[in-house]
């Protein structure tokens, strides 16, 4: 069985944890989490709100979609954040991503407002995860779809998650701009 996860065709739970754990590689997730609202901020600060809605490839998500569902995450994995440290092997939801981005019409948005959305949300979850101690990493939780995941496993995960739409943002400008009449 095969499925998507962040724009990366996955057969299971365990080659998704895979994918972004060699995202991450040796880096420290903290400072990868660290940067991203940076790395958003320049993406906006070269490419027009025109470009980044535009859609590179048919049923794929458009730059600004992408940023709208970075900042939809941050949100959820803020969320998860807190239940892991203040409940007992609580159980946490993967979401429809693709029906949260049609629905909150992130592509009518404007891409410095996401973005700025998103720099907020993070900083207030970096203050948290800056303040979890290292017991409090082992600290698990069951996903609904992978299965059991410590704390440590999820601060990777987004990382890693971060990294990939990176990436994905920066594949789909480049197809736009290699083909600006379609």
């Amino acid at each position: 069985m095969s499925t998507m996860h962040s724009g990366i065709r996955v057969s299971g739970p365990q080659a998704y944890r895979e994918k972004m754990f060699n995202l991450v590689g040796d880096r420290s997730p903290l400072e990868i989490l660290a940067q991203t609202a940076s790395t958003l901020g320049d993406i906006i600060g070269r490419h027009s709100a025109t470009l980044l809605r535009r859609r590179p490839f048919e049923g794929k998500w458009t730059p600004n979609e992408v940023i709208g569902h970075l900042t939809d995450s941050e949100w959820v994995y803020g969320y998860r954040l807190r239940l892991i440290l203040s409940e007992d092997d609580p159980t946490i939801l993967g979401t429809q991503q693709d029906r949260w981005v049609a629905a909150l019409r992130h592509n009518e948005r404007e891409p410095s407002e996401l973005v700025e959305i998103f720099r907020t949300i993070r900083q207030f979850n970096l203050a948290v995860w800056r303040r979890t101690l290292p017991q409090d990493l082992k600290r698990i939780a069951q996903h609904n779809e992978r299965g059991p995941e410590s704390l440590g496993t999820i601060l990777r995960l987004l990382a890693g998650h971060d990294l990939s739409h990176l990436a994905q943002i920066t594949r789909y400008i480049e197809a736009i701009q290699q083909h600006p009449q379609s």
